[in-house]
């Protein structure tokens, strides 16, 4: 392994950087400079954030008076573009008294029957197009609470929190097939079963030109930020191909070497991650308990950091098999499929009898046209 050492500037470049060539800053000062600014930033975000959910408080009151007004007084569709015509005059500077946004205020309060529903179960707290997709993409409230929740806790924009409704995290996660529960304590092994899911969906692999192991490793170092995206909030990039040298006792030296090593900070957990560009065999998960028991036992400090788990990613598997095949395992292990390869990826080219049969039937395709054709000029 190659250890990458950063160079860190002096305090005293640190002042100078920031605060001038002052050659009388007090004790404290940096420290000081340094929390002050850290407040005002909290203090900035605090406001937007506020600012957000007055004006989301504003759009559920308007939406729930014009639903109360057509509910109980029968008033018309009309009466939303006519709104919205009055109200954008009136406020000529603000985009959002359009016809589609009263009606997006409209479905708001009929998803959340109270304006503290809407702002305490979380979509009240995030960007009004991040509600709009909730309302656009999912059909219940439980769902649009469950996404909506996990949007402001883990800070996803617009475009992630459309990804993980498109691939569906909701169902995905903590279904992979493991041994968790028994190679695990409780309740470590419920929090480490909360890291995987079943599958990923890797979308920046579908303009992959080579499809083998190394090719899938490579796009997927191309695009780290999403990959890491798609493998979960909390997720650190350690290394790919990390080289382990172990010797036993004979002096005989073999390499053991993980395709991706990962770092899940909440947990303080290392994740080892084996690819496979074909289906589930047992023989795989042999390969990738050695490959978590080499990691913890050289990089793992046992007084701060979980276990080791790995997690095996392939193209599909008989689960049955999968699971005969965990309950034998000591080391923690998860397999997942895995998705986004190009659509011919698997089986690009038939085998050869296949091909034998297609040049057969093309050939006595052509020769019953030729006797059709002689037919016909006879």
């Amino acid at each position: 392994m190659v250890n990458a050492v950063g160079r860190l500037a002096s305090k005293d470049q640190v002042v100078r950087r920031h605060v001038g060539q002052l050659d009388d800053v007090p004790v404290g000062y940096v420290e000081l400079l340094a929390d002050i600014k850290q407040r005002i930033r909290s203090a900035q975000v605090r406001a937007a954030r506020a600012a957000n959910t007055e004006l989301l408080r504003l759009y559920w009151s308007v939406g729930y008076d014009i639903l109360t007004r057509q509910e109980h007084e029968g008033w018309g569709a009309g009466v939303v573009r006519r709104l919205s015509t009055d109200l954008s005059r009136e406020f000529p500077g603000q985009s959002g008294w359009s016809r589609s946004n009263l009606l997006y205020m409209r479905r708001v309060a009929q998803v959340w029957a109270t304006e503290e529903e809407f702002v305490q179960h979380g979509a009240g707290q995030l960007p009004w197009g991040h509600i709009m997709v909730l309302l656009d993409r999912l059909k219940t409230r439980e769902d649009r609470d469950w996404y909506a929740a996990r949007a402001l806790d883990e800070g996803w924009k617009r475009s992630v929190l459309e990804h993980f409704i498109k691939v569906r995290l909701k169902d995905q996660l903590g279904a992979a097939p493991t041994n968790f529960a028994t190679a695990l304590d409780s309740p470590d092994s419920e929090l480490a079963q909360q890291l995987v899911k079943d599958p990923y969906v890797f979308e920046h692999l579908a303009y992959l030109e080579r499809v083998d192991e190394r090719g899938v490793e490579q796009a997927l170092m191309d695009r780290l930020q999403d990959t890491l995206t798609e493998f979960g909030r909390g997720m650190a990039f350690v290394g790919r191909q990390v080289r382990f040298a172990v010797t036993d006792r004979k002096g005989r030296t073999d390499e053991l070497v993980p395709d991706l090593l990962l770092y899940h900070i909440p947990q303080s957990r290392y994740v080892v991650v084996e690819l496979k560009v074909d289906d589930f065999t047992p023989g795989y998960l042999g390969q990738l308990a050695a490959y978590v028991g080499v990691v913890d036992a050289e990089l793992r400090d046992p007084n701060r950091q979980a276990p080791t788990i790995g997690v095996l990613l392939c193209t599909g598997k008989n689960e049955a098999v999968v699971r005969y095949t965990l309950a034998n395992m000591s080391a923690a292990l998860g397999v997942a499929d895995y998705e986004g390869l190009p659509a011919d990826a698997r089986g690009a080219v038939p085998p050869a009898q296949e091909l034998e049969a297609v040049v057969a039937d093309e050939l006595a395709r052509h020769r019953d046209l030729y006797d059709a054709d002689a037919e016909a000029r006879q």
